[in-house]
């Protein structure tokens, strides 16, 4: 299944990657993607979490979204898929809603070597950002991708790097307020925001899912440059 990544990588960090553990928060359009390229490219210790269940109206950009799977929950469609894709995976999928009262004590529960925040809620955000700086993980945040259409403006940067992103810019004064000195790595777009006359983004196929493929990549970067 990893003949070609071999090629690139080599056998060593191909069996880093198969021994390291990833914890996917949110399985979205940004979460579902970077789930699919991470088991693709041999993590096969993944916690996916998500509390949702699969919506008509996430068929314009989640990858598990189809007629089939309309009405059920994420976690479950998005472990068939990954067993699917490759069977050695260990899934565990946690059907819960974080928030402040058990994001700390979740992530530890499952020690993961990385965790990748794709989920909504800023204030699940703050205390992941918090708890893996606490705790020494490694992680990701990502930042919105609603109302935009360039998916080149994507990167991924330190967080007091960013602007024109109102999730961002939340964070940016919060992490200023608790003196907060380390890096946050996050990923967000430079484009501007198209203005819409309503509460919910709107959204593309494009955008998103590269969002993800660019997390699944700082990931497996990152796991190769260091041994677990």
């Amino acid at each position: 299944m990893l003949s070609r990544l071999e090629k690139l990588i080599g056998n060593n960090n191909i069996q880093k990657i198969k021994k390291t553990t990833v914890m996917v928060i949110g399985i979205g359009g940004v979460g579902g993607y970077t789930v699919e390229a991470l088991v693709r490219s041999g993590i096969e210790n993944i916690i996916i979490i998500d509390h949702d269940i699969v919506d008509i109206t996430n068929k314009n950009r989640q990858i598990i979204a189809l007629d089939s799977t309309l009405g059920r929950k994420k976690v479950e469609v998005m472990k068939e898929r990954i067993l699917d894709i490759n069977s050695n995976c260990k899934v565990t999928p946690v059907d819960i809603f974080l928030e402040k009262q058990n994001t700390e004590e979740i992530i530890l529960k499952y020690h993961p070597d990385y965790v990748v925040d794709a989920c909504d809620t800023i204030a699940t955000k703050k205390e992941i950002i918090k708890t893996c700086l606490y705790h020494n993980i490694c992680f990701i945040s990502s930042m919105g991708t609603g109302n935009k259409l360039d998916p080149s403006q994507l990167k991924i940067v330190d967080i007091r790097k960013t602007n024109y992103d109102p999730l961002a810019k939340i964070l940016r004064k919060w992490i200023r307020e608790e003196k907060i000195k380390d890096k946050i790595p996050v990923l967000w777009s430079s484009e501007l925001p198209i203005k819409i006359q309503d509460r919910i983004p709107g959204s593309t196929s494009f955008v998103p899912s590269s969002a993800g493929l660019l997390i699944a990549s700082y990931l497996i970067k990152s796991i190769i440059k260091t041994s677990h």
